[in-house]
């Protein structure tokens, strides 16, 4: 199974910060966000990782290379100017295949088990999404999970309205017949909702969406004084 970590973001909220770095280099804990993403993976058995890139890609791409100083092989695509999420996936496929995939974004930080994705059978799904307690900064959440199930709230008021992590498991299938260009992903989450083929489930792990210096700050400091050890 291939991994993609979304990684072209210009990072703007996170300024000054990521005027002259990346945002996934960004360190909390002593170590660069997307390189605990890369580990988590490396020790699943997830060695082939395509990795987008378009803010300070040359500052990126020189930072994690090939790969190889983790144990596996990254794959880089560039963008002139970001895609957004669906259209970095898009421009990413040729490397990403026909099978299904792990997507991860680069921008939070979690101790959830990746292993459990490798499972995941998607069927007649397009994808399986991992939903997280909503936090603070974005208390209505983004969908509905009910009984396994993802639902917009158009459809679904019964379940639990949760946030998605940014944490997924995703079939090429879902961009058929798509363009490339700029496009959000959370248009074809909704519209394959509708169509009911996204199963989901809640994570039950430290998650952060790392959005802000203050919260870059604070994970880095709990992380320092082992609070998800």
């Amino acid at each position: 199974m291939k991994a993609m970590i979304l990684a072209a973001g210009q990072g703007t909220r996170m300024r000054p910060l990521t005027l002259y770095k990346p945002k996934p280099l960004l360190e909390v804990g002593g170590k660069a966000l997307i390189v605990w993403h890369i580990e988590k993976l490396k020790q699943i058995g997830v060695t082939e990782i395509i990795i987008n890139s378009a803010w300070l890609a040359d500052v990126l791409i020189d930072a994690l290379g090939d790969g190889s100083q983790f144990g596996v092989k990254i794959l880089w695509t560039r963008e002139d100017q970001g895609l957004e999420t669906a259209g970095g996936i898009i421009n990413a496929l040729p490397l990403l295949g026909t099978e299904p995939f792990i997507l991860v974004n680069g921008d939070v930080w979690t101790t959830f088990d990746f292993a459990p994705l490798l499972n995941i059978q998607l069927k007649q799904d397009l994808a399986h999404l991992v939903l997280v307690t909503n936090p603070a900064q974005h208390p209505n959440g983004d969908f509905i999970l009910s009984n396994g199930r993802a639902y917009t709230f158009e459809q679904e008021q019964h379940g639990e309205a949760l946030t998605y992590s940014g944490v997924a498991v995703i079939h090429p299938k879902m961009f058929d017949g798509l363009e490339a260009g700029k496009r959000p992903l959370a248009p074809l989450l909704k519209q394959a909702m509708l169509d009911g083929k996204i199963s989901a489930e809640k994570m039950h792990a430290a998650w952060v969406d790392v959005g802000t210096p203050e919260r870059l700050s604070d994970l880095d400091l709990q992380i320092r004084q082992g609070m998800y050890v």
